[in-house]
This record gives C-alpha cells, structure tokens and sequence, in this order.
C-alpha cells in the first residue's frame, strides 16, 4: 500500500502542475500564486508530512481542531491561516497561533482581534472576507461582509493596533447573482482589491479558490489559493 508521504507528495504534484498551468495561461509567473493547504480534519502527523515536502502555509476553520494541532507542529517552519467563521470568543486562541486570519467581517471582531494581539505581543494579518451573496449592510450565508462594508472595515483593521490589513478573501457563493460563476465572482474579487489597493497599496493579498475552482482563481489574478481535498483527499465526515 502507498504510504501517506507518498500519496501526499503525489497530490501536491498533480495541485503543483494545475496551478502552474493555470499560471501559464493566465500569462502569469508561478511565484505570483501561494499555496494554503487546508488541513481540517487530519491530524497533526500529515501536517509534517507536508511541512518536510515544503508545504509553509496552511489553513483551519475550527479553533477546537486547529489549536491542539498548531501547539503539536509548533517546532514547524508554517504559516498558519485561519479561515472559518471566527466568534469572538475564540479569536484569544485563534490569535496564539494565527499568522493571518482570512475571515475579518466585522467590526466587534477587529477589537477582539486586535486587543489579543496587543496582549501577546503580536501582529495579525487581516483578510477582509467579502460575501458576495450579500446586500447592503448584510453578512453573508458562509460569513463576509458585502462588498460595500469592505472600506470601511479596512479602515477600522488599520487603525487597530496590532492588526496589518494584508487583502481580501472570498469564498463561491452558493447564492445570488454570482452562484456558480466561479470566475465572474473571483473577478469581481479582483475589483474588490484594486479599489483597496488605492487606500491601502500593501493589501495586495488576494485568496479565493479552492480545490475545485483554483484555475478560476488564478485567472482571476488571486495570490493566493487555498487547497485542501485534491492534497489531502476526501474528507472524513465531521460527527
């Protein structure tokens, strides 16, 4: 039976070949386009596995799971994401191990986030999800702001010690006008960032697609895409 390094090392080279094509037709370089890999639901020993096949960024959407295998993997050169719905009474143990939280959609959670980093001593990375399933004034179904919150959500992430606003993020909707057009919603992400990136020129970090619609996304322009099914397989069903 292949062993797991094996199947691992199989996959990130068929997702290394996708986004390298992907790149290629985009007409962009490859360095342009960082890999997360979302490691929910296995365990810390994969989380190795990957680190020593050169994996350094990746991603969790529960604090229950994420912490207890942040603090195993604590000796590894990683880049943690957080990129799940994050209440405020998780963001002190999300901000201990988080290098950059993808899910900022409101403004009570830029004062906890900012105020844990404070206490620690440290500085987060702030993605502003943007819900582009949502009207005016809404959150989306799977969190985000609407897009006409995002400027002033920056602002507050700006003003926040602690905090260092880093981009936008988004995840396909399942509704509204941009359901099932994954390139039309990454794209309308890009306009999204290039209006930031006129106020605030260092958040030039773009994270959309997934294991499904990472070509959609780097034709789009994202920096960033975020892979978690074609590495490491078929989830197991959550209990």
């Amino acid at each position: 039976m292949t062993d797991r390094r094996t199947e691992l090392a199989e996959n990130l080279a068929r997702v290394e070949d996708r986004i390298s094509t992907a790149c290629a037709k985009a007409g962009r370089p490859r360095d342009e386009v960082t890999l997360i890999v979302v490691t929910k639901t296995y365990p810390a020993s994969d989380v190795r596995l990957l680190a020593e096949l050169g994996v350094r960024h990746v991603a969790e959407n529960r604090d229950q799971d994420a912490a207890p295998k942040a603090a195993e993997c604590a000796d590894l050169p990683l880049t943690w994401h957080f990129v799940g719905q994050l209440q405020t009474n998780k963001v002190r143990s999300v901000a201990g191990y988080a290098g950059v939280v993808q899910s900022v959609d409101r403004a009570k959670l830029v004062t906890a986030l900012s105020r844990e980093a404070v206490r620690t001593g440290r500085e987060l990375g702030c993605l502003i999800q943007v819900a582009l399933d949502a009207g005016s004034g809404e959150r989306g179904d799977r969190g985000g702001v609407a897009p006409d919150g995002v400027a002033a959500l920056a602002e507050a992430v700006t003003a926040a010690q602690g905090l260092r606003l880093d981009g936008v993020m988004t995840v396909a909707p399942l509704a509204g006008p941009y359901a099932g057009r994954q390139l039309a919603a990454f794209e309308r992400l890009m306009e999204i960032s290039s209006d930031l990136r006129t106020a605030h020129p260092a958040a030039n970090m773009v994270s959309a697609g997934m294991s499904a619609d990472l070509e959609d996304a780097v034709a789009a322009g994202a920096t960033h895409v975020r892979v978690g099914t074609a590495v490491l397989g078929v989830r197991p069903r959550l209990g």
